[in-house]
């Protein structure tokens, strides 16, 4: 247990943020009314901060302490935030807040944590805003080290992702977009996933009302394509698994994408593959027939007894059989996606799985660390798993980095979530010349991404005013065969 009792300007996010860095799992408190500090007979460490005006300056005072450990410090934060530039002060005191603290609760737990005090989804944007500032590469090492108190090996990796991400952007006209076209259908639910994703067993009868409302819903963005004159950079079919659905369908589908779209300005044409228990032969010429140039078939871990596990209805040798397939028919971009810290599996049954990925030698291989999401039956059932301490997971993340570069890959996006293990990240690597500009736009959001199906979000980016504007569409099924009209008005008012 956490005690926190705060004072003065309320930054109890900022603090909230840093202590979940140290303290995922344990309960935070925070008390209203300090009449004196806690006795410690009862288990828990207390943390204080207040942050008060002091002849025109914040300061900040932090103190911790459990019955034997005790620290204190304080410190100045910056101006008092009045006038015209309260916002900018405000932030600086925020991040101010958020390393002190971290620096505290650094001590206190013994932990230097990967990524520091940065708690954000997207640490590329970071690195991105500071090479369109024009800094140079020491002196961008030096800030992330610094302010944010980033690893010098984190740092470096981010910047080289910027570097590269910002070569392929600046090919980016401002009258291009993507398209995200979601399926929400999987052959099993896997044991961590937290998508919509229903399965296809017990809604395959709803396939092709939901296909039906889906292309209501393609035809009516299409004609807001035409009229705001966009063109189509990247499509990208996911879900959920699209190739759960049957052969008719799946070519149903994408005839009618490539019948009505304008696709002459497209470059890449994603479609997620991922599941092996839902790829056969006559599915895979259906793909190969169409204009999609890259799939992912994603086996997460090429041990059977994990896949168990996590509820995928299928085996490693399946993974590699499908993969196979898909190489004699002629298909030259295929991402393979693998998870670190799945629950019951070693570093040396981890290391196997990128044996047998290396072996196939995908043209990408995207690392994922695990995350137990709130969604998923993971969350639900988490006493029932074992699972991999940090400093294991850790070595996992540096392994699969390891191969990758045997591989001849180069990282390429990069981005994290909450409560994944070790706080660490995803990572795509990719061969020089195949990096997915999709995922690259949608991390570094300067693109729009018009979505369409159940659960799907529109992203409008107006990179001029550094501003983001979205549309949600709802998330169940049914629903969304229902009101599918209604998400259509959502766009149509956003767009």
């Amino acid at each position: 247990m956490i005690y926190v009792w705060l004072e003065g300007y309320d930054f109890k996010y900022e603090i909230h943020e840093t202590l979940r860095i140290f303290f995922s799992e344990k309960e935070i408190t925070y008390i209203e009314k300090l009449d004196k500090e806690p006795s410690f007979d009862i288990e828990g460490a207390f943390l204080v901060c207040s942050v008060t005006d002091c002849q025109g300056s914040l300061i900040l005072e932090i103190k911790l302490s459990d019955g034997e450990y005790v620290n204190s410090k304080r410190v100045s934060i910056g101006d008092v935030p009045e006038g015209d530039k309260r916002l900018e002060k405000l932030r600086t005191a925020r991040k101010r807040v958020k390393r002190e603290v971290y620096i505290v609760l650094a001590d206190y737990t013994g932990k230097s944590m990967p990524w520091g005090v940065l708690t954000g989804v997207r640490p590329v944007k970071i690195a991105m805003e500071m090479l369109e500032r024009g800094i140079e590469r020491q002196e961008a090492l030096s800030e992330l080290r610094e302010h944010y108190l980033i690893s010098k090996e984190k740092a470096e990796l981010i910047l080289d992702i910027a570097h590269r991400e910002r070569e392929i952007l600046k090919k980016t006209d401002s009258d291009t977009i993507s398209l995200y076209i979601g399926i929400p259908f999987c052959p099993s639910r896997c044991l961590y996933c937290s998508f919509t994703s229903y399965s296809i067993s017990g809604y395959r009868h709803l396939t092709e009302s939901y296909l039906q409302a889906l292309r209501s819903e393609l035809n009516a963005v299409n004609d807001i394509i035409k009229e705001k004159a966009f063109r189509i950079q990247n499509i990208y079919i996911g879900g959920g698994t699209p190739t759960s659905l049957d052969a008719a369908l799946l070519r149903e589908l994408l005839d009618f994408i490539e019948n009505n779209f304008d696709l002459d300005s497209l470059e890449e044409f994603t479609l997620e593959a991922g599941r092996p228990d839902s790829i056969d032969l006559e599915k895979l010429k259906v793909i190969k027939d169409s204009r999609v140039n890259r799939i992912s078939i994603n086996p997460q871990t090429m041990n059977d007894s994990v896949l168990e596990t996590i509820g995928r209805k299928h085996t490693a040798s399946e993974v590699i059989q499908a993969f196979n397939l898909a190489r004699e028919l002629g298909f030259e971009n295929i991402n393979m996606d693998i998870i670190a810290g799945l629950p019951g599996e070693s570093t040396e049954m981890f290391e196997n799985s990128l044996k047998e990925i290396s072996l196939l030698n995908p043209e990408s291989l995207t690392v994922h660390t695990m995350a137990v999401k709130r969604a998923s039956r993971l969350k639900e059932s988490m006493e029932k798993y074992s699972f991999t301490d940090e400093s294991d997971v850790s070595k996992m993340v540096k392994m699969a980095q390891e191969y990758a570069l045997a591989m001849g890959m180069h990282p390429y996006y990069l981005y994290r979530q909450k409560d994944m293990l070790g706080k660490l990240e995803n990572i795509g690597y990719c061969r020089p010349g195949f990096e997915s500009i999709y995922n690259i736009q949608i991390m570094e959001e300067k693109q729009t991404i018009i979505a369409a199906g159940a659960d799907a979000v529109t992203k409008v980016v107006y990179p001029e005013e550094n501003r983001i504007e979205r549309a949600f569409n709802v998330k169940d099924v049914e629903e969304y065969i229902r009101r599918v009209d209604e998400m259509v008005e959502r766009k149509r008012a956003l767009l």
